[in-house]
């Protein structure tokens, strides 16, 4: 079969190319691909320097996808056993989740990955303690940051403030509805920003995609606001894998501090909540900004632009 190949580590862009057919196991089906987009997790794994790496090369990247079973019912799917991914034509499968019909599969293929960052630990908040009243975003330029403005949005968040760098991404975050700052990698400086936007009270929830120093900027500004108890979820790391966080922070007010990813996630509510995140995406009550190529062209999607989220497809 065809399919997108990774020959070595070290960021090697994927050519496409054949790759041995893969053979269904006990309790998995062979589907076929219809749509999986290239997430930074993707890269990341491709690259061999995530922290899920099994290191094995030649490697087929992609985590998750649209595909079609052998009778033709359209499933969200994922989770393929390597040196196989969704980057090729076929793959084996144990998770097959139908789509709604009407579903568009590229946009469930470019958004479930991204989207399901921040509805897991917004739907883990809202099931523990309620729906938050605010919440705090930090990195929300990203495609992951504008989901989880909507996400926030979708579940009844009052207040959500986005909290990113760039004018121009500034502006369409707000057109989603979200109250923004703009920082610049001056700790004190971001920190005195962060702090103003809260009106004296802190967030209920902060899910921050670029720990680092813009982690610590935001400590920094949390640990002068009254409030409440705050959920600190670490989400991605962008800015640097490291960030000091302050002991006072810890003692001074209720404060809990947690990270968010597929190994920390309990299954069996990932499977739920990610059933109820694709219906989110079928009901238009989430919109995913994608960009569509056929897998042939997986080395120009590859190195695409900044833009919209690339999706492979087959048609």
């Amino acid at each position: 079969m065809k399919a997108a190949v990774v020959v070595a580590a070290g960021g090697v862009v994927p050519e496409y190319q054949d790759f041995p057919e893969p053979e269904a196991g006990q309790g998995q089906q062979i589907v076929e691909l219809v749509a999986t987009a290239i997430h930074p997790v993707v890269r990341a794994k491709a690259s061999g320097g995530h922290y899920s790496s099994t290191g094995q090369f030649p490697l087929v990247p992609g985590v998750d996808a649209v595909a079609r079973t052998a009778d033709g019912t359209l499933v969200y799917t994922g989770d393929v056993e390597e040196p196989w991914g969704t980057f090729a034509e076929r793959m084996a499968v144990t998770m097959a989740l139908p789509l709604p019909d009407g579903t568009d599969p590229v946009a469930v293929a470019a958004g479930v990955n991204p989207g399901m960052s921040s509805w897991m630990p917004l739907t883990a908040h809202a099931d523990e303690h309620g729906t938050p009243d605010t919440v705090m975003i930090l990195g929300v330029t990203g495609a992951a940051g504008g989901l989880a403005v909507q996400n926030a949005q979708a579940l009844g968040v009052r207040r959500v403030i986005g909290v990113g760098r760039g004018a121009d991404d500034l502006k369409r975050v707000a057109a989603l509805g979200a109250e923004t700052v703009d920082i610049t990698g001056d700790k004190d400086a971001d920190a005195a920003a962060i702090g103003a936007a809260f009106h004296g009270h802190a967030p209920d929830l902060v899910l921050d995609f670029l720990w680092g120093g813009a982690a610590e900027a935001a400590f920094q500004a949390l640990a002068h606001l009254p409030g409440s108890a705050t959920s600190y979820v670490e989400i991605g790391s962008v800015v640097g894998e490291q960030a000091a966080v302050p002991a006072s922070l810890l003692r001074s007010r209720p404060f809990r501090l947690s990270g968010s990813g597929i190994g920390s996630f309990d299954m069996r509510r990932y499977f739920t909540q990610v059933a109820a995140y694709v219906q989110l995406i079928a009901d238009g009550k989430v919109k995913v900004d994608a960009q569509a190529y056929p897998l042939s062209r997986v080395s120009q999607a590859w190195t695409a632009p900044a833009g919209p989220r690339p999706v492979l497809t087959t048609h």
